[in-house]
C-alpha cells in the first residue's frame, strides 16, 4: 500500500484530505443523558453504603457523599446480631428459592398449553388468567388471611409460598404465552409427527429456546418476592418466620437513630436481589422484548 501511495502522490493527498465522518450529536446527547440518569440512580446507593461504613461521629461531622476515612465494619456485625438477620435471611432464601422456580415452571406449562395446544376455549382461559393481573392483592389480604388461617398455614413457609405463586402466575403467563407464540409451529408439528408428546416438546424444545424470557421473569419474580412486605406481614406473625423486609422494619423501629447499623441493615437486605439482577441482566431486555404479543 505504501508503494502505491509513493507512486501516486495525488492518491496520497486525496487520502489525507478525506473528510472525517460527522459526529452524531444525537447519540452523544443520549449517552450524556444516560450517564446523568445512572448517576442519579446510583447516588442514593452510594450514600447508603458510605453511611453504613462510618462511625456516628463521622456521620454527623462529614458530608453525606464523602467516603469514610476509617471503615466501620462493626456496623454490619452489630446490625447482623441485633436485628437477627441470620434468621430473616434464611427465611427469605427458603421462600424465594422454592417459590420463584416453582412459580415460573407452573406459568411456563400453562403458557405452553394456551399457546400451542389446540383445544377449544384456550383464549377464554387466557382471559381468565389476565383478570388476575387486574386485581390488586391488597384488597384480598383479609380473605386471604382467613383462608390461610383456616388451613392452619399461618406462620409457615407453605402459607406464604402458595399465595405468592398464585399472584405471580397471571403476569408470567402473559409474558410466556407471547414468547411461545413466536416459536415456529413447524418445530412442534415435526416433533408430533415423530411421535413426541407435548411434555417432551415442552421440555426439549420450548424451555431451551425460551431461556432469555425465563431469565427475565426470574429476575422480576425474585426481586418482587425478596422485597414483598404486605402479604408477609399479614401471614407471618411469628418473628421466627419473618423475612428480611419484616426484620428490617423491626430493626428500624428499635434503632432509628443508629444510622450506621441501620444503613448496614439496608445494604444487607438489598444486596442479594442486586446480585441476582447483575447476574441475569443481560437476558433481561431481550427476554421481555421478544415476548411481545402478536395476535
Amino acid at each position: 500500500m505504501s508503494a502505491v501511495l509513493q507512486a501516486d502522490p495525488a492518491a496520497h493527498k486525496r487520502k489525507q484530505r478525506a473528510p472525517k465522518p460527522p459526529r452524531d450529536w444525537v447519540l452523544t446527547g443520549l449517552w450524556i443523558a444516560l450517564i446523568l440518569v445512572a448517576a442519579i440512580w446510583v447516588m442514593p446507593f452510594i450514600f447508603i453504603v458510605f453511611t453504613s461504613l462510618k462511625s456516628d461521629a463521622e456521620i454527623y461531622g462529614s458530608g453525606a457523599f464523602m467516603p469514610p476515612t476509617s471503615w466501620a465494619w462493626h456496623n454490619y456485625a452489630a446490625a447482623w446480631k441485633t436485628g437477627n438477620f441470620g434468621t430473616t435471611l434464611f427465611n427469605s432464601l427458603i421462600i424465594s428459592v422454592i417459590k420463584v422456580p416453582l412459580g415460573i415452571l407452573f406459568s411456563a406449562m400453562a403458557a405452553y398449553a394456551i399457546a400451542q395446544v389446540k383445544v377449544g376455549g384456550r383464549k377464554f382461559i387466557f382471559l381468565l388468567f389476565l383478570l388476575g393481573t387486574m386485581v390488586p392483592f391488597q384488597v384480598l389480604l383479609a380473605p386471604l388471611f382467613g383462608l390461610v388461617n383456616q388451613l392452619g398455614l399461618t406462620n409457615t413457609y407453605v402459607g406464604v409460598i402458595l399465595p405468592y405463586i398464585a399472584f405471580g402466575v397471571p403476569y408470567q403467563i402473559f409474558i410466556l404465552r407471547g414468547y411461545f407464540r413466536e416459536v415456529p409451529s413447524e418445530l412442534s408439528e415435526a416433533a408430533l409427527i415423530d411421535g413426541a408428546s407435548h411434555v417432551t416438546i415442552f421440555w426439549r424444545i420450548f424451555l431451551p429456546v425460551s431461556l432469555p424470557a425465563l431469565a427475565a421473569l426470574f429476575i422480576l419474580d425474585f426481586v418482587a418476592t425478596w422485597n414483598e412486605f404486605a402479604m408477609a406481614l399479614v401471614l407471618l406473625q411469628d418473628s421466627g418466620k419473618w423475612t428480611l423486609p419484616l426484620g428490617l422494619m423491626a430493626f428500624q423501629g428499635q434503632f432509628a437513630s443508629a444510622y450506621g447499623p441501620l444503613n448496614a441493615a439496608i445494604v444487607m437486605t438489598v444486596l442479594p436481589a442486586t446480585l441476582v439482577y447483575l447476574i441475569f441482566q443481560r437476558y433481561f431486555v431481550s427476554g421481555l422484548t421478544m415476548g411481545a404479543v402478536k395476535e
